[in-house]
C-alpha cells in the first residue's frame, strides 16, 4: 500500500498539471503513463548494460548508440534545464517510442529525421510490450517546458525515495486511476478495487487459469486476478507458470486505444509484460473466440451503442437484442470453456426486465448452465460518477444445466459511505459475502428474512426467471405499540407549558 506522503506527492504532480491547463483526468493519466514508460525503458537499458559488463558479451540494447539515441535516455536528460528536456522529449523521445519495434527505439539522422527500425523477417517481436503496441496514435500534450520539468522532477523524487518495488509502482498507478471519476461515452466506468477484489476472491483463480475481460478498460479485473494468484501461489509456482503469468494467462479487449495503452501500462507495472491486450469489438463478428477461457471477470458497458448488423449472430441466437449488458452475458458463455466460471456486474434491469431478450438470457443461465449466486449491491457503489443499482452474477458454463438453487445476498454496505464522498466506514458486508459463498453448505435453512438465503430453481422458473432479490426476500413486520392518543396530546400540552415557562424566565432575566 502507498502511504499518505506518496499520495500527497502524486496530488502535487496532478495539481501542477491541472494548473498548466490539462484538466481531463484521462489525459493527465495518459501523459503520465508515457513518461513512466520512457523512464522504464532507461531502467531496463541500465540492466542491459550491467548484464553486458558482467557477462563480457554483447546484449541487445533499447537505445541507439548515437549521441541522439543516448540523449533520449531518462537518466541523461532528467537533470537538464527545462527547455532542453522539452526539446529532447517532444522532438526525439516521443516520436521514437511511437515507432518502437522489436524492443528497439529508432535512431535519427543528422537532420533530426527518424530512421525506422528495419524489418526483421521471421523475427517475432517478443521484446515488444503490449504498451508499445498501442503507441501509434498517441499524442504528447504537455504544453510547456516548465510543466514537463516539474512532472519529471516529481516523478523522479517518487521513484528514488518512495517506490521500492513493482508492487508499489502498481499501487501508485491504481491510485492515479482512482482519480478517473467520469464514465465513458458508452456507459463504461472504472470498477472500485475492493469490488473487483471481492469478485476475484469469489472465483479463486489459480496459476492454471486463463482469464479474460472482454471489456477491460484499465485492466482492473486482470490486475486483481494477478494479485490474488501471486498472494496465494507465489512460493509454489513453477517456471512455466511464471512464464504464463507474464502474459498468456491474461486477455483483455477494448475499443478505446487510450484505455488499451493505460491497461497495458497497468499490467506491465504488475509484472505482466506481454498480456494479450487487443483492440477488438467483443460483441461483433470480428470476435469469433469460443471455449477459450476458464475465467471471465468483467463490468461490461451498460448503455453501449452498437450497430445491430455488426453483432455476432451466435450472440443474437441466445438473446436477440442490441442491449450490450445482455449480449455480454451471452458472450461470456460462448468464450468460456465448459466448466469455466464467470463473475460479472450487471445493472438491476437485467435481473427483472420483462422483454423477451431479458427473459431469454436469464432462462439460458438457469436452464442450460449453473447460476450460482446473485449479489445485490447498493446504488452508491459507483458514486460519485454513477448512481446506478447493480448486482453481481456468478455462474458456471456447463451446457447441460445444473442450477438447483441460487444463492442470493443483499449487500447493504461495502466499507465506504454510499454518498458522493465515499469515505471509509466500519460497515462492510464484503468479508461476510466471501466467507458465506465459500461455505454455502452452511446457508441451508436460512430464512428469506435474513441477508442471504437460497431460492430453489422452481421458484425462479415460476416467477418468469426473475432474479431480483426483492422478488424473494421476505420482510418481517414488527408490531409497534403506541400510547393512546389522549396520552400523546397530554404529553404535548405538558411540553408546551414547559416551553412557555422557560420563555417567561428568559424574558424576566433580560428585563433585570
Amino acid at each position: 500500500m502507498i502511504t499518505g506522503a506518496v499520495k500527497n506527492k502524486v496530488d502535487q504532480i496532478w495539481t501542477n498539471i491541472w494548473a498548466g491547463g490539462i484538466t481531463n483526468p484521462l489525459t493527465v493519466i495518459e501523459q503520465l503513463t508515457y513518461l513512466m514508460f520512457i523512464r522504464s525503458l532507461d531502467v531496463n537499458e541500465i540492466k542491459n548494460e550491467k548484464m553486458e559488463n558482467l557477462m563480457g558479451m554483447p546484449v541487445d540494447h533499447i537505445f541507439p548508440k548515437s549521441p541522439v539515441g543516448q540523449a533520449m535516455r531518462w537518466s541523461h536528460f532528467k537533470d537538464k534545464n527545462p527547455d532542453e528536456i522539452f526539446h529532447i522529449v517532444s522532438t526525439f523521445v516521443f516520436p521514437a517510442i511511437k515507432a518502437m519495434k522489436y524492443g528497439h527505439l529508432p535512431d535519427f539522422d543528422s537532420n533530426g529525421k527518424l530512421i525506422p527500425v528495419p524489418d526483421m523477417p521471421g523475427k517475432k517481436e517478443e521484446n515488444e510490450t503490449a504498451f508499445a503496441k498501442y503507441m501509434a496514435d498517441a499524442a504528447f500534450l504537455i504544453p510547456t517546458p516548465q510543466m514537463l520539468e516539474q512532472i519529471i522532477t516529481g516523478m523522479e523524487d517518487l521513484y528514488t525515495h518512495d517506490l521500492e518495488n513493482k508492487d508499489m509502482q502498481g499501487d501508485l498507478y491504481e491510485y492515479m486511476l482512482g482519480k478517473l471519476q467520469t464514465s465513458g461515452r458508452n456507459g463504461q466506468f472504472r470498477t472500485p478495487k475492493h469490488i473487483r477484489d471481492m469478485m476475484v476472491a469469489l472465483l479463486e483463480p489459480t496459476p492454471e487459469d486463463t482469464i479474460c475481460d472482454p471489456a477491460c478498460g484499465t485492466a482492473g479485473f486482470l490486475i486483481s486476478s494477478a494479485e490474488y494468484v501471486r498472494s496465494h501461489y507465489e512460493k509454489t509456482m513453477t517456471r512455466e507458470q511464471w512464464d504464463r503469468f507474464e502474459g498468456p494467462m491474461f486477455t483483455g479487449f477494448d475499443m478505446d486505444h487510450t484505455m488499451l495503452r493505460i491497461s497495458a501500462m497497468n499490467l506491465m507495472l504488475h509484472s505482466i509484460t506481454n498480456p494479450n491486450i487487443e483492440y477488438k469489438d467483443s460483441l461483433s463478428k470480428q470476435n469469433e473466440i469460443r471455449d477459450a477461457f476458464t475465467l471471465c471477470l468483467a463490468n461490461p458497458p451498460f448503455k453501449g451503442s452498437i450497430n445491430e448488423e455488426s453483432i455476432n449472430d451466435d450472440l443474437k441466437a441466445v438473446t436477440n437484442t442490441k442491449k450490450t449488458e445482455l449480449l455480454f452475458l451471452a458472450l461470456f458463455l460462448r468464450m468460456l470453456k465448459k466448466g469455466g466460471r464467470c463473475a460479472c456486474i450487471v445493472p438491476d434491469g437485467v435481473l427483472f426486465g420483462s422483454s423477451k431478450a431479458h427473459k431469454a438470457i436469464r432462462k439460458e443461465l438457469v436452464e442450460n448452465h449453473q447460476l450460482r449466486a446473485v449479489i445485490s449491491m447498493p446504488s452508491g457503489v459507483f458514486k460519485p460518477y454513477a448512481g446506478v443499482s447493480t448486482a453481481i452474477l456468478v455462474f458456471t458454463k456447463t451446457g447441460a444445466g445444473g442450477t438447483e438453487k441460487v444463492w442470493f445476498y443483499d449487500m447493504k454496505a461495502d466499507g465506504f459511505s454510499l454518498d458522493d464522498k465515499r469515505n471509509p466506514v466500519k460497515e462492510n458486508d464484503i468479508p461476510d459475502i466471501i466467507e458465506r459463498f465459500h461455505h454455502l453448505d452452511k446457508e441451508e435453512g436460512r430464512k428469506r428474512t435474513e441477508q442471504s438465503f437460497f431460492v430453489p430453481k422452481q421458484d425462479i422458473v415460476d416467477n418468469d426467471y426473475d432474479l431480483s432479490i426483492n422478488k424473494y426476500k421476505e420482510i418481517e413486520y414488527v408490531l409497534v405499540q403506541y400510547p393512546p392518543t389522549k396520552e400523546i396530546l397530554a404529553e404535548l400540552r405538558n411540553l408546551e407549558k414547559e416551553i412557555d415557562q422557560g420563555l417567561d424566565e428568559l424574558e424576566k432575566m433580560l428585563q433585570d
